[in-house]
């Protein structure tokens, strides 16, 4: 290893050790039972969704090399807290919400035209049972809950091809993605959305035979083989060799019994795949969609590209030869235009050894502990997002949230167990 890796990797630690703490939040208000926080002052006292998930995954790791069980105590009403706040009622049956605040849930709207929790809650709650041995009593009395959540996104947010779309462009998490960002409602059919809806739908199989109920469990083993399916079909490209989200933003069929133009031949594709090179391809890789062979095109063709995906520092989180390139920092939306953020780096490094591709993960996981080491050295702190060519932070300093899943690339880097997620 690198000797500036030899210095970074204790300062990471240390800083990491030090204040992992900051995440943990007692019950308050709308919030009635302990929960984990991103950090920092813009995130201080909120419950976000796949945010709490990834920032468990990195505390896992970190409680694993504080070696305390009684840290692991202490963390688990907080950690199944998040699963358990969301899960109280705040809308419809299965409408869970984005965010909780201590003054209530957000979007107030409470409506199947907004979009709602992403499709992580499943998964959060899969990876607590798994770090917990498979026990998952405490989570029995949610199951239908959680169920409900899986079938307000299958019947209400899935499109008749079979891929899942999002109602409209806000808070989406990767929020001024192109594909989504601006477009009309209900006419993304995205690629982040559908690998973390395969993975989502892969946890509630597993939760659901944990508590004993596999043939429920095969109802939603099934939606899952035909997303994939879909995902497939639709979202991969072989033209150029990448996985891509698709538009939904087209005119209905015409039809024989209600003649109109182009009746005599109407389209027979449900979308339009949108050639959009966005960092999400690659999550396809992460939930192990991909074959083997896609994902041999996606590393040599795309990520190692400096023209497109690949910068010193990490993973370009908008290809730099796409016209809508920018690294301004914005605040809302936050800005995945080009900018490195730790949380790409960190699942499209989790993909790489998902598929073997060990090298590139070595490279990949080195650059974000020199992103991180660098920022630590020079600002005391770490940052939500950064500039691709030299590191340097744009936009929220303090924020802890998943860029402590850089211990879990160090873990690997040093050939040792890493904690990882569902």
């Amino acid at each position: 290893m690198a000797t500036d890796l030899d210095s970074y990797i204790p300062l990471v630690r240390q800083h990491v050790s030090r204040d992992y703490h900051l995440m943990y939040r007692q019950p308050n208000k709308a919030l009635k039972h302990p929960y984990l926080t991103p950090g920092s002052s813009a995130y201080a006292n909120v419950l976000w969704d796949w945010d709490s998930w990834l920032s468990n995954v990195a505390l896992r790791q970190i409680l694993a090399e504080v070696n305390d069980p009684a840290e692991v105590e202490k963390a688990r009403p907080f950690e199944r807290g998040c699963i358990q706040n969301y899960l109280e009622p705040h809308g419809p049956p299965g409408w869970v919400p984005i965010v909780i605040e201590p003054h209530g849930a957000w979007p107030a709207e409470k409506s199947m035209a907004e979009n709602m929790h992403k499709p992580c809650l499943a998964q959060h709650a899969a990876f607590l049972v798994q770090q917990d041995g498979g026990d998952a009593t405490w989570l029995r009395e949610k199951m239908f809950p959680l169920q409900s959540f899986l079938n307000m996104y299958r019947n209400h947010y899935r499109h008749a091809c079979g891929l899942y779309f999002w109602q409209t462009d806000c808070a989406i998490g990767v929020d001024n993605d192109p594909c989504t960002f601006g477009r009309p409602e209900r006419s993304s059919g995205s690629i982040y959305l559908n690998c973390l809806m395969y993975r989502e739908l892969l946890a509630l199989v597993y939760l659901l035979q944990r508590v004993g109920l596999d043939e429920v469990a095969g109802q939603y083993q099934k939606d899952a083989d035909d997303l994939r399916a879909a995902i497939q079909e639709h979202c991969w490209d072989p033209w150029l060799g990448f996985f891509y989200s698709v538009d939904f933003n087209l005119k209905p069929v015409p039809t024989f019994t209600k003649p109109e133009l182009h009746y005599g031949q109407p389209r027979d594709w449900p979308c339009l795949i949108q050639r959009v090179g966005v960092w999400s391809g690659f999550l396809a890789m992460w939930a192990g969609i991909a074959t083997p062979e896609q994902a041999q095109r996606m590393v040599r063709e795309h990520l190692l590209d400096e023209r497109t995906f690949s910068a010193p520092f990490g993973v370009r989180t908008l290809s730099k030869m796409e016209k809508m390139y920018n690294l301004r920092a914005s605040g809302n939306p936050s800005s995945w235009l080009g900018p490195i953020w730790g949380v790409a780096n960190y699942l499209t490094f989790r993909g790489l050894v998902r598929y073997g591709f060990n090298e590139q993960a070595r490279e990949l996981a080195e650059k974000t502990v020199r992103l991180f080491g660098r920022d630590l050295e020079k600002h005391g702190a770490l940052h939500e997002y950064y500039q691709p060519e030299n590191g340097e932070p744009i936009l929220n300093p303090g924020f802890q949230n998943w860029n402590y899943l850089v211990l879990n690339m160090i873990r690997w880097l040093e050939g040792q167990p890493a904690v990882t997620e569902f």
